[in-house]
């Protein structure tokens, strides 16, 4: 099912969506007087290869219309669809796909924004809402990269020295704030404020250049990525001036 009351709050303008295969859906809505291209996932669906496909071919029409026009992502999906038969298939692939495909879109002038009102985890968060410029969260809102037991078993560290390091290391740390302080989420709404459609408007009226992303400036200043910004600048400086030692030779 859709997520009518989310629709409602954000394109009380008006918006036609039609439901897809995999608990998708795709079509158009308008905001701020603009017509908006709207696609998204129900359900806490896991997402496999089929539902990467149908959301990754929806997004490159988009492209290839050539019309600009922003996109918004409503995300709910538990994580990806971790059967043997999906790996087999090669899943990482297609995530990778539905990744770029939206990546692509940012960087041919589609102002790519993801809400996220359910849950998303692992590889379906990196593939979907971490993969547009900005990601918002709402009501109900889950979202986590790893979950603590996961991390648990992968660094071998008890889980409870983890539940520990969540308390002070937002990286540690599932949820909506631990991902807000490091930069991911860009902003909280609540949907009972009557202000979202509001905020939606002004976010699609900021344009980002050149796929411009500022969460590791948004970690820094919040305190939950205390280095990133810095080393991806200190990167940034070395290249160029490897660029310029090889001209002057």
């Amino acid at each position: 099912m859709m997520p009518d009351n989310l629709l409602s709050a954000l394109f009380p303008e008006g918006h036609m969506l039609s439901l897809g295969a995999e608990n998708t859906f795709s079509g158009r809505a308008k905001s701020g007087g603009r017509e908006v291209e709207v696609l998204g996932i129900s359900g806490g669906t896991p997402l496999g290869p089929e539902t990467a496909i149908i959301l990754a071919g929806r997004v490159l029409g988009i492209v290839k219309s050539g019309s600009k026009a922003p996109i918004v992502f409503l995300i709910d999906t538990a994580s990806q669809r971790m059967t043997r038969r999906d790996e087999m298939l090669g899943l990482n692939e297609y995530l990778a796909h539905l990744a770029k495909s939206i990546m692509l879109a940012g960087f041919e002038g589609h102002r790519t924004i993801s809400v996220l009102y359910g849950t998303a985890a692992a590889g379906a968060l990196i593939a979907t809402a971490l993969a547009t410029q900005t990601m918002i969260a709402v009501d109900g809102a889950h979202p986590s990269v790893m979950d603590l037991p996961s991390i648990a078993r992968v660094t071998k560290l008890s889980l409870d020295i983890l539940t520990e390091k969540a308390k002070k290391t937002p990286v540690f740390a599932p949820g909506v704030e631990p991902l807000a302080a490091t930069g991911a989420v860009t902003e909280i709404w609540s949907l009972s404020d009557g202000h979202c459609n509001e905020r939606l408007s002004a976010l699609l009226a900021d344009e980002v250049t050149d796929g411009a992303d500022i969460r590791d400036l948004l970690g820094a200043s919040r305190g939950g990525r205390k280095v990133a910004a810095e080393v991806a600048k200190r990167v940034q400086e070395a290249f160029l001036q490897t660029i310029v030692s090889e001209k002057a030779r």
